[in-house]
């Protein structure tokens, strides 16, 4: 079953999810908000995916809610939050967090990422971004409350930097040299048209790596962000411990022993909902 809004594909070990909506900067409509849930979990529980790059067609990356839609059939887009919905679709079940992806993400900023474009940005392990690369907010300009991309970056980059870009709206952008120095994004690409090239070869580095462990480490990473030192060491000896025994385990020593590539097993689970 094929998708009306993103592109899905396998290029070896690497899955991508790209939006496609070029024609309105790949703004996040209903059909779009329907089908992430969908695309994020095919690549999931494909055992051949071990990385997953998330990118946008065109010279947009992702720039949000579509605010035509949102003015003429926000019952379309916006769905039902409210206090009694479940955390995981609080980000309207768009991002690999969201929807229990463990497989290590990266972003590919390719152009203009702006407002709910950031959930994307938060909900990956690795960001990297063409030059031709911006970044705003513009919820207030429009009348919005910008809330859940706010908390998000707040955890990743300077408080601050945070605030300016909510307070400044449309009024304001920055390009991906400031993204680098926040800490916002770890490579600039350029020129622009690198960028896929530049993604796929860091995601095929990541991909050589044992999948299994890679999932237990990024649930170590991830978890540890709602809980205390204390209580973040239990539970990342927890991972530790739990992938004793694993094929990999054992696979990767010996492999490094006899100088060859190692032979890794499925990974079991990269797809989990939390409750």
């Amino acid at each position: 079953m094929g998708y009306e809004t993103l592109i899905v594909e396998k290029r070896g070990h690497v899955g991508w999810l790209i939006f496609n909506r070029p024609d309105q900067l790949n703004a996040l409509n209903g059909a779009m908000g329907r089908e992430l849930p969908r695309a994020w979990r095919e690549l999931a529980s494909d055992d051949d995916v071990r990385v997953i790059v998330n990118t946008g067609a065109g010279r947009g990356f992702q720039t949000g809610m579509d605010v035509k839609e949102v003015a003429t059939a926000p019952q379309n887009i916006r769905g039902r939050h409210d206090a009694d919905q479940k955390k995981s679709e609080r980000g309207g079940g768009s991002t690999a967090i969201d929807n229990g992806v463990w497989k290590p993400v990266i972003c590919a900023i390719n152009g203009v990422c702006a407002g709910m474009g950031f959930h994307f940005v938060m909900g990956a392990d690795i960001v990297i971004a063409a030059s031709s690369a911006s970044f705003l907010d513009p919820h207030v300009s429009v009348g919005q409350v910008s809330a859940l991309e706010p908390i998000g970056l707040i955890r990743r980059i300077p408080f601050e930097a945070v605030a300016r870009m909510v307070f400044t709206g449309s009024h304001e952008r920055f390009g991906p040299e400031r993204a680098l120095q926040l800490g916002l994004i770890s490579q600039i690409v350029d020129p622009p048209e690198k960028l896929h090239d530049e993604a796929q070869a860091l995601a095929e580095k990541i991909a050589r790596n044992s999948p299994a462990a890679m999932i237990a480490s990024k649930k170590a990473m991830w978890r540890s962000l709602d809980r205390g030192l204390t209580e973040s060491l239990d539970m990342g000896m927890e991972l530790v411990s739990g992938h004793w025994g694993h094929p990999d385990d054992a696979e990767g020593p010996r492999a490094f022993a006899e100088k060859r590539e190692p032979r890794w097993a499925p990974p079991g689970s990269a797809l989990e909902t939390e409750s």
